[in-house]
């Protein structure tokens, strides 16, 4: 059993230096088959993929998400934003989300691992819910990436409101979306590497 850790809170947070995100040069936007094809190529190299999804807010109640409307895979160089209106790149993202062998590692993955055997048909394989790994080493049990990235890294995390509650079922996504987007892959790549290699 390991003891109880402390977490920054949001001023401690506040306080650090930012953590490096990634920049548009380093993510692509996929949603074509072509696009998704090239990307499921490049991706195959690396054991561990950073994981996330993003839908559409609900803002009525009963309303029922139609999610995800996107699908973000990390590597240590770059980032992937899978666009799902597209039924070929939907095709592909069920594809590598069902490949096993290869970690998916990102937080909060309960609502998006339903949501994509509802929307996908498929069970995603490999994947590694990190807020687990943090609570199973004796942190509080609802670390996210924010508070992740301050424990590993001494660094802030960004994340933008307006990106986070913006449209994802949009046919053109913003450069903030994909930035927001790809990065919370990125730095769930980034909290398993560092994990991993204080395990």
């Amino acid at each position: 059993m390991h003891a109880r850790h402390p977490t920054p809170d949001k001023d401690q947070i506040a306080l650090l230096p930012p953590f490096v995100r990634l920049g548009l040069e380093r993510i692509t936007l996929v949603c074509n088959a072509h696009q998704a094809a090239q990307a499921a190529a490049e991706l195959a190299g690396s054991p561990v993929w950073g994981f996330d999804t993003e839908s559409k807010p609900t803002f009525r109640k009963d309303e029922v998400s139609e999610g995800p409307h996107i699908v973000q895979l990390s590597t240590a160089q770059r980032a992937w934003v899978f666009q799902l209106v597209d039924p070929a790149c939907a095709s592909v993202v069920a594809g590598l989300l069902a490949r096993p062998g290869i970690v998916k590692a990102g937080f909060g993955l309960g609502d998006d691992r339903k949501r994509i055997i509802s929307k996908l048909g498929i069970e995603p394989l490999g994947i590694v819910e990190l807020n687990h790994v943090f609570h199973d080493r004796g942190y509080r049990k609802d670390m996210g990436v924010k508070g992740a990235v301050a424990v590993l890294f001494g660094q802030r995390f960004i994340k933008s409101k307006k990106a986070a509650t913006s449209n994802w079922a949009q046919p053109r996504l913003t450069e903030a979306q994909l930035v927001y987007a790809a990065n919370d892959a990125y730095a769930a790549f980034r909290v398993y590497e560092a994990l991993q290699a204080s395990a």
